[in-house]
């Protein structure tokens, strides 16, 4: 990390409370936390605004991780790559099933919804000045309800947000999403260089 957040030891209050849910969800504090706590008052309003768009997201978890793993590859993002491609193992079945969507999601044996799903958020993550009615017409056009294509938007939007926040400030990946194979690994760093060992 590039600036000096607060530790486990020393957080108290509300940045506390969270470290201790994060602990117990996950056996660990993420940086994806502290890298808030540069601003302490900030991270209970990014934990409350990440926990309402992920439990009020309307599509399923797969679909979530999904997303974040197309827009932060568009963004350059190695620290979400890692994190998100790893928990995708479970969903897709494979690796070699997770590095076909990380390289080419329209040739990687999705169904078409997943497709037109993800090339929204690719469009959003890449420039979301380029979105049209025509881009929505084809969501729609796949099944999708205005609420679900607002949370496709929300989720990729909100992925370029926070993986540029924690690559500016030099928030990396923790050790339990450091994938053992190193071509995995290899195909997963889309932006900064991750620096450890397996």
């Amino acid at each position: 990390m590039f600036l000096q957040t607060i530790g486990e030891e020393e957080a108290s209050g509300s940045v506390a409370a969270i470290y201790e849910a994060q602990k117990a969800q996950l056996g660990f504090v993420m940086a994806a936390a502290k890298a808030f706590t540069a601003r302490p008052d900030l991270l209970p309003a990014y934990t409350e605004f990440s926990d309402k768009i992920r439990s009020g997201f309307s599509l399923g978890l797969r679909e979530w991780r999904l997303i974040t793993l197309v827009a932060a590859k568009h963004t350059h993002s190695t620290y979400c790559s890692y994190v998100y491609s790893k928990q995708l193992i479970d969903d897709l079945g494979s690796k070699e099933t997770v590095l076909a969507v990380q390289r080419d999601f329209r040739q990687a044996g999705l169904p078409d919804r997943n497709v037109e799903m993800l090339a929204y958020a690719e469009t959003i993550a890449r420039d979301a000045s380029r979105v049209t009615q025509g881009d929505i017409d084809r969501l729609r056009s796949v099944g999708f309800t205005d609420r679900q294509i607002c949370d496709i938007a929300l989720c990729a939007a909100f992925r370029c947000f926070v993986s540029r926040f924690f690559d500016a400030v030099g928030a990396g990946p923790e050790d339990a999403f450091i994938d053992g194979d190193e071509e995995f690994r290899k195909a997963m760093t889309v932006g900064r260089a991750y620096q450890g060992g397996p």
